[in-house]
């Protein structure tokens, strides 16, 4: 499988520090264990049915640059990043309305589906409405809940490129539409986390990015289709209707890494403070990929290079 480098991705990262020590509630969210899921599987203890769309298919993951520095570092994108997150114009990736009816079905799991994201059970339809169906355009941590026995689950998880999410204001996903499960941001974890699941090819330990909520509400995201090869624009709240096409971002300096979540952080949601704006450009052509990744030794992601991507010599046409 080709992995595509993503200058819209790779100019606007941030270094996300990693040292909480674990907690000790004994859940798979905090025992050191990360599952890898491909886009197109539902997992453990799925809410629902998949709310997926045919369209999202599985695409080639994003490599970033490579450093060498602490291993309790991982990578780090701002939720507004043009081209952080694509998928198929006028064709929302996920059937929210499904969505919505599913968890409805079912009292029970609504309820639980809601405590997750701390909201009211009656709430939940208004909630998923007001989200964006996006697919990920890098192989991404999150903390997933599946649902078990009347109540939510919580693990750790990467999500393969390609995967259809429901993403927030911010630009955070918060619902997996293969399952239907609610997400959070990661917790960190301080032991090297053992990997489980199934990996896919051109999976990179070292590639996996944490999306920090973005300073300011996304009114409008930027999204490349990769089919098409062509940008275009979707409203927050919007399932695609009313895209419409848009010029290639324009390339930008970007600010260097900084630290954005310590261990004197708060544990669940990791931010950012960039001096600028995001900055962003067109993908490059791709390169070949191992087809057969080797287990890295650490699940905890490498800072990247303080200098960003340089922007392609020739911009792709409108």
């Amino acid at each position: 499988m080709a992995a595509i480098s993503l200058v819209i991705v790779a100019a606007v990262v941030l270094t996300v520090v990693l040292t909480r020590p674990d907690s000790s509630d004994g859940t798979k969210e905090s025992t050191g264990e990360v599952i890898l899921q491909p886009a197109g599987k539902p997992g453990p203890d799925p809410y629902t049915e998949s709310t997926a769309r045919d369209d999202s298919t599985p695409s080639s993951p994003s490599a970033l640059p490579s450093s060498s520095a602490s291993a309790n570092v991982t990578r780090g994108v701002d939720g507004s990043a043009p081209g952080l997150y694509g998928g198929t114009r006028k064709v929302g990736s996920c059937d929210v309305e499904k969505q919505a009816a599913a968890l409805k079905k079912d009292p029970l799991k609504n309820k639980a589906f809601a405590s997750v994201l701390d909201i009211e059970a009656s709430a939940v339809p208004a909630y998923l409405r007001a989200l964006t169906p996006v697919q990920l355009r890098m192989d991404t941590r999150v903390t997933n809940h599946g649902y078990r026995d009347g109540a939510p689950t919580a693990y750790q998880a990467v999500l393969q490129a390609g995967t259809a999410v429901l993403v927030d204001d911010r630009g955070v996903p918060r619902v997996r539409c293969a399952c239907g499960n609610p997400l959070l941001p990661p917790v960190a974890q301080k032991s090297t986390p053992k990997r489980t699941g199934d990996a896919w090819p051109g999976y990179k330990a070292s590639n996996v990015v944490v999306v920090a909520p973005a300073t300011q509400v996304v009114n409008v995201f930027v999204m490349y289709d990769p089919k098409s090869g062509e940008w275009f624009e979707r409203d927050k709240g919007d399932t695609g209707a009313g895209d419409t096409k848009t010029r290639p971002p324009v390339h930008q300096q970007s600010p260097s890494p900084s630290p954005s979540l310590s261990s004197s952080s708060p544990s669940n949601s990791p931010s950012t403070s960039p001096s600028t704006s995001p900055s962003s450009g067109e993908p490059s052509s791709p390169s070949a990929s191992s087809p057969t990744p080797q287990p890295p030794s650490s699940e905890q992601e490498q800072p990247p290079s303080s200098q960003p991507a340089q922007p392609p010599s020739s911009p792709v046409a409108d």
